[in-house]
Formats: C-alpha cells, structure tokens, sequence
C-alpha cells in the first residue's frame, strides 16, 4: 500500500482522505503543464491573446498527441490497451518536419547551381 503526504492548510481539507482527493487533480495539471513547455512556442511579445494562442495550440497538440496515441499506437488486448514507446517530443518533430514540407521551406540553398525559374535577372 502506498503513503502519500500532503501538506495542506485549506479550510476544504479536514482529513488526509480529503487531501488525497483534492490533491491527486494536482499531478495530472502539472504533468499536462510540464509536457506543454516541451512544444510551447517561445515569445517576447506582451500581447497577452498572442500568449493564451500558444498555451492553446500547445494544449491542443497535447491532446492530438493523446488520441492518436491511443487510437492507432497502442495495441488492444484483455485488460486494457498496451501503450508502445512514442514521445511527445517525437510527434512534436514529426508535426514541425510535416509542417516545413506542408510550407515548401528551403532549408538550404543548393551551392553552385543555376537560378531557378522563379528568379530573374
């Protein structure tokens, strides 16, 4: 059996059965927080509605992430469904190489080629 202390002082909180309760919605918050700075985009703007769009889409990947992982990534079996191995920062670079090829970004420009079309002199 599992112990688990909890320092409270919250008028909601009357017995260690209360703290457990109330405290176990804490782990999965600052786990879901934790995972969303690992595809949050960095800013220096203070415009807050440009901030809360980025906690958002990041909020959002978070949960894509989750449902694929589920639907198509783990395996059915009795008893539950078997998660395999895929990192939220795998699929983090699996969407960034999709959007670069989604954009038609160049990367690099090739060395000692002739101009494309698209340029004119």
């Amino acid at each position: 059996m599992a112990r688990h202390g909890y320092a409270a002082d919250a008028p909601f909180i009357d017995s260690p059965r209360d703290a457990r309760y109330h405290y176990a919605k804490r782990f999965g918050i600052e786990a879901t927080y934790r995972l969303s700075e690992q595809s949050i985009a960095t800013t220096t703007t203070q415009n807050p509605v440009v901030r809360l769009l980025y906690v958002v889409v990041s909020l959002l990947l978070q949960n894509v992430w989750r449902y694929l992982h589920w639907e198509y990534v783990a395996t059915p079996r009795r008893g539950g469904r078997r998660l395999w191995s895929w990192s939220f920062k795998e699929f983090i670079k699996m969407v960034c190489r999709a959007a670069w090829t989604a954009l038609a970004v160049r990367r690099a420009v090739p060395a000692n080629r002739p101009p494309d079309d698209r340029f004119h002199r």
